[in-house]
């Protein structure tokens, strides 16, 4: 049996072949890269119109009962007892040794029920790290295959939304959500997330009703330009907004407050797991930056960095961004990492010089 014969296909699989999308291996599954358009186009129709994504490789672990938080607080290092009702907190998983396991986001319909939403490529291992960690009176369910998920990304998503949903049931605010929404018949929890620095929704749905949701945008996405989006462009887009990406800038090795995530580790909690490896760590001995590139090339992942000839570090991502141009992330020592300073990325046996710069790369326009 070949590896693409082993690989799994999301409920879309058919419509992504049918509509021109090239189809790539990813995360275990068979997805589509891009469509006939081309990253470019696609990237630009998110960043000034709409793009529809298939993102049902995600994975969706439910939590439920009395001790549901209490799990959750001591599987993440966020702080979960303020989270509100209808709404969405992002958050790293951490191991015993302050590394990160994956980065996840937490759903709260109520107090005692919970959708945790985990990386495609880590979902097996996720689970296995949560369920070996549970605790007291919690049902934990991994519900990943009955679930499908679409993401409708850009500044014309919300206009195309109201077409379709009482304007009254589309989330208001950034990382809120309405758990029961009828979309032409389709039953789907809304929510105002994403992961391309931009305005709009992401959609999860029971996948055989996956086609019928999917003609549904597509229609009513004529009248706004909607543009079929594929992994190409999500990874441009979410690389000018600055979004890490689990496996590039944080993996098992390193810690949330070295890649530029301290702002969701919350050390005052009564305790998770890591907290003790990243209080005994101190101040942190590496970040994260930005780099611009100023000489020819292009900069990809764990390319060396250097301050003259002293090796400081290595690049997490890196491409030729269609808005912001050649810019790379890098993984570097604390000392090297003052916005406006040059360093240089080893391509192909030569250094390139590039210059630090503010992280995101891009911002969307209020």
């Amino acid at each position: 049996m070949s590896e693409t014969e082993t690989l799994l296909k999301t409920p879309l699989y058919e419509k992504h072949v049918s509509n021109g999308g090239k189809i790539v291996p990813f995360a275990g599954y068979l997805l589509p890269v891009q469509y006939e358009a081309g990253v470019m186009k696609e990237h630009c129709a998110v960043r000034e119109g709409v793009g529809l994504f298939d993102v049902s490789h995600m994975g969706e672990v439910t939590f439920k009962g009395p001790d549901a938080l209490a799990n959750i607080q001591h599987l993440l290092c966020n702080q979960y007892s303020t989270l509100q009702d209808g709404r969405v907190r992002y958050s790293p998983m951490l191991n015993p040794q302050g590394g990160v396991i994956d980065d996840v986001l937490v759903y709260r319909y109520s107090q005692d029920d919970y959708l945790m939403v985990v990386n495609a490529a880590n979902r097996h291992k996720d689970v296995t790290h949560i369920l070996a960690e549970k605790f007291g009176n919690v049902e934990i369910v991994d519900i990943s295959d009955i679930v499908g998920q679409l993401a409708l990304q850009g500044p014309k998503a919300e206009a195309l939304m109201k077409t379709l949903v009482p304007e009254e049931m589309i989330p208001q605010k950034y990382y809120s959500f309405t758990p029961d929404v009828a979309v032409g018949g389709v039953n789907v929890l809304l929510s105002r997330t994403g992961y391309t620095g931009e305005d709009g929704f992401e959609l999860y749905f029971k996948p055989e009703e996956a086609e019928k949701l999917f003609d549904i945008l597509l229609a009513a996405g004529k009248l706004f330009g909607l543009q079929l989006c594929g992994l190409g462009c999500r990874d441009t887009l979410r690389m000018e907004a600055a979004m890490p990406l689990y496996g590039h800038e944080m993996d098992d090795t390193v810690s949330p407050l070295e890649t530029g995530l301290g702002n969701y580790v919350k050390l005052d909690k009564p305790e998770f797991i890591g907290q003790k490896a990243l209080l005994a760590a101190g101040a942190p001995k590496r970040a994260r930056i930005g780099l611009k590139m100023i000489g020819r090339g292009i900069a990809r992942e764990h390319f060396p960095v250097y301050a003259g000839d002293k090796l400081v570090g290595h690049t997490t991502s890196g491409t030729h961004c269609p808005t912001v141009g050649p810019v790379a992330m890098a993984l570097v020592e604390a000392p090297y990492t003052s916005i406006g300073d040059k360093l240089s990325v080893e391509i192909r046996g030569n250094r390139v010089e590039a210059q630090i710069v503010p992280l995101p790369f891009y911002a969307r326009k209020k």
